[in-house]
């Protein structure tokens, strides 16, 4: 007979062996009716209140779960890619989770996620009934398509997405990292989101944090860069309240050889079902100008992709700033201190930023100086108008400032026209209406100037002579000298004269 010793271990052996049996039977059970090929069927169709489609199943009991592949769900009877595609979807759990509420994790390869274009199909809907727990979806090198009526999907490649405490009535936890677009650039996110709205998704609420790497501007019209961002975002998928600032050390508007480090700090309203976006408040600051900015870029009705709409002010800036933006020279044509008021357009399309871009403001600028050529041209008009001839005392130029140089400018298919134009100079003063071609850069300015002395003072050689013939006809009573004058050429070498083209007269039948 075998010792007791012996009995005992063949007791706890058989005993070992009937309770792996019976967990085996257990796991058996659960998977059998947790993740059969239909269990998983309707679970899918109930989670998008639509159909599922699945290619392969293979069932597993250790770990506890199933993988099907070749999966697809699509919503309604309509035409159109399915929502979605999954080319390997695994589920696994545990038995404690099994048997604690069917608590699973699930994982994603090859997915494609196709949302429609707006209003082009019925909402998406998601189902919040469900006796399964998802604590854990994984999904890597994804892709998300959002559907646009008038161009080709937005295409996000999604590398990692990572949601937790998935459950009925609860909002999901998310940590996402993707490739944006438009601008392409890296976006890495966390933050909450949910419970889903099925009556009206844009209803859903989300809130989290961002972070925008190496965005390439370059891909819009008329500027160039490398943007980076950071923020917040919180609301509801259709009123996204984001703030946060950007920072792109090498902006640089195409037309210009010159780069700046563009700062902004922002608030905005975003509306994620179309991509709207209104600009609450935009602070901009670059070299030694600050810029305050509120606007929109939306679709209008009747109208393909979506147009730009900007208020911009800014009270106590740098012309030679703003001038930088867009110049080639080493040097601004001009310094000052600016203040404006503008509103800018920019429509969709190919058509190149100057073109396309319509702008209509008041500016105002004071102690403007210009770059050595043209100041001395003005230093001698100064001097002329003040009735001082030859050099001034110890050979010294007295630089001339221009002082309230204020004026009303509307730019359209890259034509600048002024109106209302007029500067002060000591000893002289000018109004002054007509063009400025931002292309071509040929300026084309009529008025008139008025001038303390004799006009012939303002000019040396044969002009001199000519004008001392003129001046009984410009001399004005208790008005000093008025005179046609013209600012012509480009604007790097800029030509003043007297102006005979009669272009001038209706600055002097106010006089």
């Amino acid at each position: 007979m075998p010792s007791p010793r012996k009995v005992v271990a063949i007791k706890l052996s058989l005993f070992t062996l009937c309770t792996i049996l019976l967990a085996a039977l257990v796991v058996f059970f659960l998977v059998h009716r947790s993740f059969s090929h239909a269990a998983l069927k309707t679970g899918l169709e109930e989670a998008i209140s639509g159909n599922a489609e699945i290619g392969t199943f293979h069932s597993r009991y250790f770990p506890p779960g199933c993988v099907a592949e070749g999966v697809s769900l699509r919503q309604g009877s309509q035409p159109g890619p399915p929502l979605i595609v999954v080319a390997k979807l695994s589920i696994r759990s545990t038995l404690a989770g099994l048997i604690s509420g069917r608590r699973v994790s699930m994982r994603a390869d090859g997915m494609r996620v196709s949302v429609p274009a707006s209003g082009s199909r019925e909402p998406i809907k998601l189902s919040s009934h469900s006796n399964v727990r998802i604590i854990e979806f994984t999904a890597e090198n994804s892709v998300l398509e959002i559907g646009r009526s008038d161009k080709q999907p937005l295409r996000f490649l999604v590398h990692e997405l990572k949601l937790h405490n998935i459950a009925t009535g609860s909002r999901l936890l998310f940590n996402v990292r993707l490739t944006n677009p438009e601008p392409p650039g890296e976006i890495s996110a966390s933050g909450e989101f949910g419970r889903w709205n099925a009556r009206d998704f844009g209803k859903t609420p989300l809130g989290g944090e961002y972070q925008f790497q190496r965005a390439d501007l370059g891909v819009f019209k008329g500027i160039r860069g490398e943007l980076f961002s950071r923020g917040r975002f919180t609301g509801i998928l259709e009123r996204i309240g984001v703030r946060g600032d950007t920072d792109t050390p090498d902006f640089q508007v195409k037309s210009s050889t010159h780069a700046v480090d563009l700062r902004t700090r922002f608030q905005a309203l975003v509306d994620a079902k179309n991509g709207d976006t209104q600009l609450q408040e935009v602070q901009s600051h670059f070299w030694n100008t600050t810029v305050q900015s509120q606007g929109s870029v939306a679709r209008r009705a009747g109208q393909k992709g979506k147009e730009a709409v900007i208020h911009m002010a800014s009270s106590a800036g740098r012309i030679q700033d703003l001038l930088r933006l867009f110049i080639k020279s080493p040097r601004a044509p001009m310094d000052g201190v600016v203040s404006f008021r503008a509103t800018a357009t920019i429509p969709p399309g190919k058509t190149p930023f100057l073109k396309k871009v319509t702008l209509t403001g008041d500016f105002g600028i004071d102690e403007g100086n210009f770059k050595p050529r043209t100041q001395e041209k003005v230093n001698k008009l100064s001097a002329g108008a003040r009735g001082e001839k030859g050099e001034e005392k110890d050979g010294a130029d007295l630089q001339t400032v221009l002082t309230n140089l204020k004026g009303h400018v509307a730019l359209s298919n890259g034509i600048a026209k002024f109106s209302h134009l007029s500067f002060t100079m000591l000893g002289a003063s000018a109004q002054l209406d007509g063009s400025y071609n931002v292309i071509t850069e040929k300026i084309d300015l009529h008025g008139v100037l008025r001038t303390d002395a004799e006009l012939a003072n303002t000019v040396h050689g044969p002009k001199a002579l000519f004008l001392k013939v003129l001046d009984r006809f410009f001399k004005k009573k208790h008005a000093g000298y008025i005179a046609p004058v013209k600012i012509t050429g480009t604007y790097d070498h800029p030509s003043f004269g007297l102006d005979l083209s009669g272009k001038h007269q209706h600055h002097a039948s106010g006089e």
